[in-house]
């Protein structure tokens, strides 16, 4: 028998990445948990009204989704913990300037920088609507098909009752194939 969570959300875990945007003409990271895919090439990234990253993207209509691999979770984990209202987090992760402005973090293994479209308010969120206007990967985590093999990837997960980073595990199936398999 289920049990009544009552409006809980479900769908974690999620990809854990780090947003960068600019602010005051620096870079300011922040970790986020809260992405949603809206399509093939839009997405959206959910922050708490209060960040500091939220100005910058207001301002600036840009910003890098940088996903975070265990490589990098220890740095990503530090810009989550300290608000840039009082902590400069520029030099945190170096970066090159995208070419829609947007600070992609090196040590990221993929990296999409994206266009605020839209913006969805809801009560202490703003939820970014993005258009992703280029996606780079390193080349050691592409298959022959130039496509990304997250086997060989392995994001972090973010989890969102207990708060835990979870890593990704073996395959379960390929998609679109067990259901051949059953009649």
């Amino acid at each position: 028998m289920k049990k009544d969570l009552g409006s809980v959300l479900a769908l974690y875990p999620t990809p854990l990445v780090v947003v960068g945007t600019m602010v005051d003409k620096k870079p300011n990271w922040v970790l986020v948990g809260h992405v949603g895919i809206m399509g093939h090439d839009h997405i959206m990234v959910s922050l708490a009204k209060p960040h500091y990253t939220n100005r910058g993207i207001r301002d600036t209509k840009v910003l890098s989704v940088n996903v975070v691999d265990e490589a990098m979770l220890r740095k990503a984990d530090y810009v989550g913990c300290v608000s840039g209202n009082k902590t400069d987090k520029s030099e945190v992760f170096s970066y090159n300037i995208g070419p829609n402005s947007a600070p992609l973090i090196d040590e990221a293994k993929v990296s999409m920088e994206c266009t605020v479209e839209d913006l969805y308010e809801t009560k202490g969120f703003d939820n970014f609507i993005l258009k992703i206007d280029h996606t780079y990967a390193e080349e050691s985590i592409l298959n022959a098909s130039g496509k990304i093999d997250y086997g060989s990837f392995k994001p972090i997960l973010f989890e969102m009752p207990g708060y835990t980073y979870l890593k990704t595990g073996d395959t379960a199936a390929k998609c679109m194939t067990l259901g051949k398999e059953t009649k």
